[in-house]
């Protein structure tokens, strides 16, 4: 009866995650299906998954109408910044947080926490009045700015827990050797840490990627604007979009994040399985 149960339990699970894969990967498939159906297709009241007669227009017509390759290169500039910065800036920060247990170090670890509740409306006038007063307005190193901000915080709670998880003995060998610790955290701690590292900076780098209020609000003329901005001029005037070439230049947006994704992954799995034979 217990073996029963298990395999349903089991059963129940896998059916579980299958139907949270369907949901997941429905609205890609159904953009990368719009982005190659014909403008005939996409206005039939019997929509299909699969496009009758396939075509490139749309991805000719998103070019052609919107600056796709630079407001791409504006994002990579910004995302890829951002990315390294916060790492940066994260990885000692998270290392003394999580050896130095003290009230502050707490305090730090909640106020973290708390700061990830904070909407975008709430800091967007302060930010502009800093950007202002620095004349960074309408630049992309002010978007980096802030960009490295918004993420710092999520950063250094993953790699908080990443530096916890790294034995400290091995920290304590190294000091007896004479290390410094700089030199510990540098050549010890540091390559122990290298998968969380990978992956606080890929959730840096989609998070800039992505983002679209700040962009909107902080970069004015078009030669700045990113690409999640750019997206936008493909709605008209009324609210009536462009399906197609918005479907095509939506498709091309997420390609970067995927591919990124798919080739750090194993990286940072086999990271992982290397760290965990060395400890």
């Amino acid at each position: 009866m217990s073996l029963r149960t298990s395999r349903s339990a089991r059963a129940g699970q896998y059916a579980a995650l299958l139907g949270y894969l369907v949901f997941l990967a429905f609205p890609f498939l159904w953009l990368i299906s719009t982005a190659f159906k014909p403008a005939r297709e996409l206005g039939s009241l019997h929509p299909t998954w699969i496009p009758e007669h396939p075509t490139l227009d749309n991805f000719r017509q998103a070019f052609d109408e919107q600056p796709l390759l630079r407001a791409a290169a504006n994002s990579l500039v910004a995302a890829l910044c951002a990315a390294l910065i916060a790492v940066v800036i994260a990885t000692p920060m998270a290392y003394v947080m999580a050896r130095q247990r003290s009230r502050l170090s707490a305090a730090a670890t909640g106020w973290v926490v708390v700061s990830q509740a904070f909407p975008f409306v709430l800091l967007i006038i302060p930010l502009f009045l800093i950007l202002k007063n620095l004349h960074l307005i309408n630049t992309l190193w002010g978007l980096i700015m802030v960009y490295v901000v918004w993420a710092l915080p999520f950063a250094l709670w993953m790699l908080v827990g990443y530096v916890r998880a790294v034995p400290p003995e091995l920290e304590e060998a190294a000091s007896v050797d004479g290390a410094s610790r700089l030199r510990t955290l540098v050549s010890v701690t540091v390559p122990l840490l290298a998968p969380g590292i990978v992956a606080t900076a890929l959730f840096a780098f989609i998070t800039a990627w992505n983002e679209f209020f700040f962009a909107l609000v902080l970069l004015k003329t078009p030669e700045k604007q990113t690409l999640p901005v750019v997206l936008t001029h493909f709605l008209g005037a009324e609210g009536a979009a462009e399906l197609g070439p918005l479907a095509a230049a939506a498709f091309l947006a997420t390609l970067p994040s995927l591919v990124l994704f798919a080739v750090i992954q194993r990286r940072i799995t086999g990271g992982m399985l290397a760290g965990a034979v060395k400890s």
